[in-house]
């Protein structure tokens, strides 16, 4: 592992989410997420971390690792239709990625989820943190529609916290 990359995290302060995302853009991403999830079936989860936990980087885990880690821990893979994706944003790496459950990735290419994170990071390196969450979650929420369309005349469950969730406080 090189020292870059354990320093980087290791002086990432525990309040650096806090300050990137207050509790009014908290809001505003808790919102996106329900106002997406009108359109679909599927469910959404946004989870952030500042740093990756010193076992991952002893091991110079990828962030993926932990955003697959995350996807379990958070029960993402427990929704009636495994149409549950998660979007993993950890700020030391500037890393972010999206997981979805065997529902979706059985109708949605692989191929469709980097074009979203390039997007999102682009915004995240300007420091338009909430701009670029609410941004993907917008866009997740689209292929979701095309794949897992609402059902007229049915109430749609909420299987989920919509709230992100900010891992390692």
């Amino acid at each position: 592992m090189g020292l870059a990359r354990w320093l980087r995290h290791r002086l990432q302060l525990p309040g650096a989410v806090n300050r990137a995302l207050p509790p009014a853009a908290l809001d505003r991403i808790e919102k996106a997420v329900a106002t997406t999830e009108a359109t679909h079936c599927g469910e959404i989860r946004l989870a952030v971390e500042a740093s990756l936990p010193a076992s991952y980087l002893r091991r110079d885990a990828p962030v993926r690792q932990r955003a697959e880690m995350m996807f379990a821990k958070l029960r993402v893979w427990d929704t009636d239709e495994r149409n549950g994706v998660l979007i993993y944003v950890e700020l030391a790496d500037h890393g972010i990625e999206i997981v979805a459950d065997r529902g979706v990735a059985r109708v949605v290419p692989a191929d469709a989820w980097p074009p979203i994170i390039a997007a999102m990071a682009e915004r995240l390196r300007a420091g338009d943190f909430a701009g670029g969450m609410v941004a993907g979650i917008e866009q997740v929420g689209r292929i979701l529609a095309q794949h897992f369309p609402a059902r007229a005349g049915q109430a749609n469950a909420n299987e989920l916290p919509n709230r992100p969730v900010i891992l390692g406080r």
